[in-house]
């Protein structure tokens, strides 16, 4: 399936529109009549939406459209850019490196008002958790935490991935699979909480 430009966009959602309220397809004229153009220039349009597979039309009847892909932007989530800034480790702690390896989209429904990055996760330390190698981990930026909470911490100058738990006089970072031990530390920086997961099938 290929892009379409502005003006195809437009048709599609006009011919969406039109099968909404009348429960049946526009006719050509139709939709030359609701863009203000000619027969020849609205047959246009539908026949190159035909050739980019979102349409189909039977060519003996006046009224045989068909919707093949819906594209209506009305209808698509907004969607919010989180710079990817590059791997976490769910296992024992590596040196961080913070480098922005471009954005992944995720959508405004799921964000608040606040500052997120997102990190690819690598190791298994995390199972416990449901959180595999490969997953995006989204991360609402944040110095603090509360006991329970996952996060990515800084311990000494090394990135983890790791459960949240204030003791009395240390932090406890607990891994979710057992075949890692906990991190005990007196001296660890909070970067952010875990917000969402994105996992890939393909």
């Amino acid at each position: 399936m290929r892009s379409i430009t502005p003006r195809q966009q437009e048709v599609l959602e006009a011919i969406q529109d039109f099968i909404r309220e009348k429960k049946y397809p526009p006719a050509i004229r139709d939709l030359s009549e609701h863009f203000g153009i000619s027969v020849k220039a609205a047959h246009g349009h539908v026949k190159a939406l035909e050739r980019k597979s979102m349409i189909r039309c039977n060519g003996n009847r006046s009224r045989a459209i068909e919707i093949l892909h819906h594209q209506d932007a009305r209808d698509e989530p907004a969607l919010r850019k989180v710079p990817l800034l590059g791997t976490v480790v769910a296992g024992t702690p590596v040196l961080a490196e913070e480098n922005c390896e471009g954005t992944v989209d995720v959508p405004e429904s799921l964000l608040r008002e606040r500052e997120y990055f997102a990190l690819e996760v690598r190791g298994d330390s995390m199972t416990g958790a449901g959180i595999l190698e490969g997953d995006i981990a989204i991360i609402a930026s944040t110095p603090v935490a509360e006991n329970g909470q996952i996060v990515v911490a800084l311990v000494d100058e090394a990135v983890t991935l790791k459960r949240f738990y204030r003791e009395q006089s240390r932090v406890h970072l607990k891994a979710e699979n057992p075949a890692y031990s906990s991190i005990y530390t007196r001296e660890v920086r909070i970067l952010g909480t875990l917000a969402h997961l994105l996992r890939s099938y393909g």
